[in-house]
């Protein structure tokens, strides 16, 4: 008996490495075939030679990109959407879910369920937008920050670790030694919050780094857009202006796919900040997702 329960082990996880393998091809497959397209020349990319490794490689499509003004412009915009966007949400949701998780905060369950409402139903584009309007932030970087700043969900996965981290037996004690509401919050509550900071900022910072659809709606100016904005113009739209840019004119005439190589670069390029920055909150990741499971 005990053998055939060993054989039955083995027969599962024979298949879960299988199922595993598979999976990893998958999810692998697509990424490798984009750098091995940032590496190939631009007549192996047109005419589908490029399959697995880079065809002709070349370190033209980076070349390009590291001189095509457009897309630094894109990067510095995204960056200071991100940073600016992330520590006004950050801000807000620990402002919102350390109240909410007091037992003694009074109307805190009214709150709570006018944040759940807002997860099933909000204004929708238009009152949105002449909100934004009527407000004065059309082509702004409030415009991209604001609307997005505080998110139903992460104030539920931030209430439910203050509450399940910072005990009453803590505020009582701080309490008797003359320590303030917001005193204790800010010297004590945020530094044991680090953990539940980390994953917050990481998923703020990927949906503003990823976000294009508020831009493209609000932002009007092309010195303003975003990384992603541009690297639309370049996948969709094909439009690639090498006129205002460092790029060699004799390159352009000499490579007349390079618009084509262009694109894979710059889904590199785009790609590279976030990671790098998985792997340090990584660890932080799954405690955050077990987190916002529990919404009592």
């Amino acid at each position: 008996m005990k053998n055939k329960k060993i054989t039955q082990d083995k027969v599962v996880y024979f298949v879960n490495y299988i199922l595993l393998a598979l999976f990893s091809i998958v999810v692998l497959y697509p990424l490798i075939y984009v750098v091995s397209c940032s590496f190939s020349s631009g007549e192996a990319l047109m005419s589908g030679r490029v399959k697995f490794l880079p065809v002709e490689p070349t370190l033209l499509s980076y070349k390009t990109v590291f001189k095509y003004d457009a897309i630094w412009t894109g990067y510095l915009n995204s960056i200071i959407y991100t940073f600016v966007g992330t520590i006004i949400s950050i801000v807000l949701t620990l402002f919102a879910a350390y109240p909410l998780s007091r037992s003694d905060f009074r109307g805190g369950s009214i709150l709570m369920k006018l944040f759940l409402f807002t997860m099933m139903f909000n204004g929708g584009l238009v009152p949105t937008y002449l909100l934004v309007r009527n407000l004065g932030m059309v082509d702004t970087i409030w415009a991209v920050v604001l609307p997005t700043a505080v998110n139903a969900y992460n104030i539920i996965v931030a209430r439910t670790f203050f509450h399940q981290t910072i005990s009453k037996e803590l505020q009582e004690a701080a309490e008797l030694d003359g320590c303030s509401d917001f005193k204790f919050f800010t010297k004590i509550a945020i530094p044991l919050s680090m953990p539940i900071i980390a994953v917050l900022c990481l998923w703020v910072a990927v949906a503003l780094w990823n976000g294009y659809f508020n831009p493209l709606i609000y932002i009007n100016s092309q010195e303003k857009y975003p990384l992603q904005l541009v690297l639309r113009r370049i996948l969709l739209m094909s439009q690639v202006d090498f006129g205002n840019s460092a790029v060699d004119p004799k390159v352009v005439m000499e490579n007349q796919f390079l618009s084509q190589m262009l694109r894979y670069g710059t889904i590199i390029i785009s790609s590279l900040p976030l990671m790098i920055i998985y792997p340090f909150v990584q660890k932080y990741f799954v405690k955050g997702v077990m987190i916002g499971s529990v919404k009592g």
